[in-house]
């Protein structure tokens, strides 16, 4: 066990208020219980108020919690939403007195969270859209999600849940290469250590020890539980995405990730809620493979042009990916597995960082007075209800349209750097980067025909607004 080192001037631990933030854990332990009683109260509220008229319940988990303060964590200090996740902080004690059994070799499979979050959550929210965040519907979703980990929890050993069956742990997982931080140990101190505390105290079976030498932090959530348990373990400020300029621990589910993440949220977002508001909206694959398919079905009461939104976007991605990467491995005399799973990592920014533009200025035009308001109202509160911060028709709020291309830039830089790590002729590796960035290209040349069509054809005269949303919101906090 390490006593004291002498820490680098990058090391967070280093710097008195972030230490106190990061690695006090007395601190972290009030916030993972104000997190959970959040959490509990807003499930309680979801059930005792079922109605749209309860904003606390919605505004709590897909205002507070998702988007804003999982966003803006990843791309900044990681994964620490996991460190301070109700679900982890209890689930440490359940699985401390629970069976500790082996988990099962097919369950031992990170696509299965993947799955449930893109089809258990994003296929259902384009076709019902608003469903699963009326309270009542939330309130029994993290219910079901609670006792699922639980379960999980008792049953087997190392956190298993987290790693392979929560919907959150592997977007969290490979998101957090983005971010601008690094956890790890001091070698020199480590090198003499037969104690190996920071592995002991690590409920996920982890080896903080190696994540230098793998250039990977594993599942590591940072809850800081090694960082209390030996000094040597250091908490450091890297440049954003830097990790990924390397040879790293290469897991394929990362890549799966970024694509169909992108692919829901990004992509659809782009096809479905932005050109769907464009005077020429009926005319996209989308929309006509909806009108044909509700005209010879009959059904209604779903969302078709939002579902086939969502199925060409993935489709979309999934073609694009495959085939650049097709491509670039011709290029480099590598097979496709071994070029998809090593410049995949370049699609990383395409969500993460591109999603800040929408999600700051969301932040200002409702995001901000929701969340207040949902508070307000959840704790009935004497206070007056919060209004937005801008306006839509606010023209600052440009600036943020410029993050989804500096994302594309960053994207384009990953894929420069990991093209390093192969063996090939300098044209030979043109090519292949001109190919291997088709899905970045395409995104890039999405983003401009965006522009032009509104610019071109204008709005649709009955195109949604935040402010009619307001509106309701306030009048529900009051």
């Amino acid at each position: 066990m390490v006593n004291f080192v002498k820490r680098d001037k990058n090391d967070i631990f280093s710097i008195p208020f972030l230490k106190t933030i990061f690695k006090n854990r007395f601190f972290i332990k009030a916030v993972q219980i104000i997190v959970l009683a959040l959490f509990v109260y807003g499930i309680y509220y979801g059930f005792e108020n079922p109605t749209k008229e309860n904003i606390f319940t919605k505004n709590l988990f897909w205002g507070l919690f998702w988007s804003l303060f999982m966003v803006v964590s990843l791309v900044s200090f990681g994964r620490i939403f996991c460190g301070i996740c109700p679900h982890g902080f209890l689930g440490k004690y359940i699985t401390k007195y629970g069976l500790k059994l082996e988990m099962p070799k097919f369950l031992k499979n990170r696509y299965i969270g993947i799955t449930i979050l893109v089809v258990g959550w994003w296929g259902i929210y384009y076709t019902f859209p608003g469903a699963l965040k009326i309270p009542y519907a939330t309130a029994i979703m993290f219910s079901v999600l609670t006792l699922v980990a639980f379960v999980f929890y008792f049953l087997y050993k190392d956190m298993s849940y987290c790693k392979y069956i929560c919907p959150i742990g592997n977007l969290t997982k490979a998101y957090q290469k983005v971010s601008f931080t690094k956890l790890g140990t001091y070698s020199d101190s480590c090198s003499s250590c037969r104690t190996f505390e920071c592995t002991s105290a690590c409920s996920y079976n982890l080896k903080p020890f190696t994540f230098e030498k793998k250039n990977s932090m594993d599942d590591c959530t940072l809850c800081m539980d090694c960082s209390s348990a030996c000094e040597s373990v250091n908490f450091k400020l890297i440049a954003p995405t830097s990790s990924l300029y390397n040879k790293n621990k290469i897991e394929n589910s990362d890549i799966w990730v970024y694509l169909l993440i992108f692919a829901s949220i990004t992509l659809s977002m782009n096809f479905h809620h932005a050109l769907g508001r464009s005077a020429i909206s009926d005319s996209f694959i989308w929309s006509k493979t909806a009108n044909y398919i509700q005209e010879i079905t009959g059904i209604s009461g779903l969302d078709f042009v939002g579902m086939f939104a969502f199925i060409y976007s993935i489709i979309f991605v999934v073609v694009i990916a495959f085939f650049g990467m097709y491509m670039a491995s011709l290029f480099l005399k590598q097979k496709f597995s071994t070029t998809f799973y090593t410049l995949g990592y370049a699609y990383a920014p395409l969500f993460i960082i591109a999603g800040l533009g929408h999600l700051l200025h969301s932040f200002f035009t409702h995001t901000y007075a929701d969340i207040l308001n949902g508070f307000i109202q959840g704790f009935n509160l004497d206070f007056e209800t919060v209004s937005n911060l801008a306006s839509r028709k606010d023209s600052w709020l440009m600036i943020f349209e410029f993050i989804p291309y500096i994302a594309m830039l960053i994207a384009f830089v990953i894929l420069y750097k990991r093209l390093k790590l192969f063996i090939a002729s300098k044209a030979r590796k043109i090519g292949a980067f001109i190919f291997a960035s088709s899905l970045i290209l395409a995104y890039l040349s999405i983003s401009i025909y965006k522009v032009y069509v509104f610019k071109t054809y204008g709005a649709k005269k009955t195109s949604h607004n935040h402010s009619t949303m307001q509106h309701k919101t306030n009048q529900g906090a009051k």
